[in-house]
């Protein structure tokens, strides 16, 4: 595919470029520590996935370009990944499932009236299998919020394929369950802002609605794979906000990876609220990002 060197702060190299996937080609932006950095190692490859609801994001947004640039300097290449984004509607299918969706569009790349699962899914898919055929020892997969249930729904699919590229995951603030599971008294205490507001189970609902396409759908294990087995998933890092309502979904699935036996380290950034990732001057964005780029140097 068609590469296009791009300008990138000193000690990194971003490159344009395109995957093959079974929808079409999938936009990527691959980002290395420059020949001579200090940073340089050689690590295994990162694929990053950016949140915004399925239907929102892009290569552009601080979640996905800044959080490379970071784990890039940390010495890490990282690729992430243009999957097409659904569409803010399907109000006749939700409908007609009874539970009705948001109304107002949302921007971003590639929206699509045909587009729901499993087409973002395919299209990120498709770009780690790109990804480890260029390396001898696997890929780590990442993402954060409706990007971090497209990550785990993918390690879930290649385990029940029998040939998983994936030797680790990390996954930030995401939603996992088709239903928003119970908030405990102490999380909803700390919710604060529009968040409180936003982040209700009915509008959490709604959205995987949205990027279902059906009712039947919300079931499905990769769609959503929260309360399924997650038996053989790679060694895991959940990282969730403190001041968060998705903390709901993220705790419950980490401690369903441990149950499933999977090797599995969760942590909540004191203080810290939703898409702390796509804010860069955030104190939780650093802690964020050392956190993730320190776990992924002790993978085995």
């Amino acid at each position: 595919m068609p590469r296009r060197s791009l300008t990138a702060p000193h000690g990194v190299d971003a490159t344009n470029s395109a995957v093959a996937g079974p929808h079409g080609r999938v936009p990527v932006r691959t980002y290395a520590p420059a020949d001579g950095c200090a940073a340089r190692s050689p690590r295994r490859p990162v694929v990053w996935l950016h949140g915004g609801g399925f239907y929102s994001g892009g290569l552009d947004q601080p979640e996905t370009h800044e959080v490379a640039l970071a784990l890039a300097r940390a010495g890490f290449e990282v690729t992430t990944v243009d999957y097409r984004l659904v569409p803010l509607g399907g109000r006749d299918r939700a409908e007609r499932a009874g539970a009705p969706v948001p109304s107002s569009a949302g921007a971003g790349r590639q929206l699509r009236r045909e587009v729901r699962f499993p087409i973002p899914l395919d299209d990120a898919m498709a770009v780690v299998d790109w990804v480890s055929a260029r390396s001898d020892d696997g890929v780590v997969l990442g993402g954060a919020s409706a990007g971090a249930c497209l990550a785990a729904a993918a390690a879930y699919r290649y385990e029940r394929a029998g040939a998983s590229p994936l030797r680790g995951l990390f996954l930030a603030y995401g939603t996992f369950h088709a239903e928003l599971p119970e908030r405990s008294p102490e999380l909803m205490s700390r919710l604060r802002g529009s968040r409180r507001y936003v982040h209700t189970p009915w509008l959490i609902g709604a959205m995987n609605l949205n990027y279902a396409g059906s009712a039947d759908v919300l079931s499905l294990p990769d769609a959503f794979p929260g309360g399924h087995d997650l038996t053989g998933l790679p060694p895991s890092l959940v990282v969730d906000a403190d001041r968060d309502a998705m903390r709901a979904s993220g705790s419950l699935f980490a401690r369903e990876l441990a149950a499933a036996g999977v090797d599995t380290e969760y942590r909540v950034l004191p203080g810290s609220t939703h898409a702390f990732l796509n804010r860069r001057r955030d104190p939780a964005f650093t802690r964020g990002v050392d956190l993730i780029a320190e776990w992924m140097r002790g993978l085995g």
